[in-house]
């Protein structure tokens, strides 16, 4: 089939479906100006993940993630919503869609005004103090971050805090892995945007969804169909392919 073709196909999907169920990688955001952590130029090139970005690290030493957090903080702060994103807005708007799961820390999809969103790895903006448990939801804690205090520190206690940003050995969080696994029990589409389906438990939820009867579409710039999970397959930016499905 040509590209055309399958832009057609998947608009049909889309017509036909009544609950759509998105899964959202790093490949949604890098228009936003957001590089994909294991791409050339991500963080994981820079720094080694399992010096800076592990669960015992933290512990260890903590101002070792918050100087790596210093530079995913001025990206992030800066990111903006993109054409992909605003486009699963509008299939919210339509009614169509049940629910986004995100492996994404960034935010964008709830500042694009999704209201259905459920991060599987966190939301890298919001923090919690290892001592005293206050929750900063605010954008303050990485705005002092770039400022240069590293680690911050809780204003009531004076702990340590931590981004709700999973780090890896950190179980995934209970309540939006259940969310997670519903929703797909339930979609009768599930389009799978920006993500290589290579990063376990969240590249079975495709599988998941087409066990429980739903079509899939996969819209990545690698164009691959991992475990041929999909029924049609888009190669290309997924801010300049998402908008034409959805239109």
């Amino acid at each position: 089939m040509t590209m055309d073709a399958d832009i057609e196909r998947a608009r049909e999907l889309v017509a036909k479906s009544k609950k759509i169920a998105a899964l959202t990688g790093a490949g949604i955001s890098v228009d936003s100006g957001i590089p994909d952590f294991r791409s050339e130029g991500g963080l994981w090139r820079r720094y080694d993940p399992f010096e800076y970005a592990t669960y015992d690290r933290f512990l260890e030493d903590p101002s070792k993630f918050w100087t790596m957090g210093q530079e995913l903080a001025e990206v992030i702060l800066k990111a903006k919503p993109n054409p992909a994103h605003y486009a699963l807005v509008e299939l919210e708007r339509q009614g169509k869609l049940i629910g986004i799961i995100t492996q994404n820390i960034d935010n964008l999809h709830q500042a694009a005004g999704s209201k259905r969103v459920v991060e599987i790895h966190g939301n890298y903006l919001r923090a919690t103090c290892m001592k005293c448990g206050k929750v900063y939801a605010e954008e303050d804690v990485h705005r002092r971050v770039v400022e240069g205090e590293i680690p911050p520190r809780c204003t009531e206690c004076g702990g340590v805090l931590k981004s709700e940003a999973v780090l890896f050995g950190e179980p995934l969080p209970e309540i939006a892995m259940s969310e997670a696994i519903r929703i797909c029990r339930e979609t009768d589409l599930m389009i799978v945007v920006g993500t290589s389906l290579s990063v376990y438990p969240a590249a079975y939820l495709p599988q998941l969804a087409k066990k429980s009867g739903a079509k899939v579409i996969i819209v990545t710039l690698q164009g691959e169909n991992k475990d041929g999970v999909g029924d049609v397959v888009l190669k290309g930016r997924a801010s300049v392919i998402l908008p034409q499905i959805v239109k």
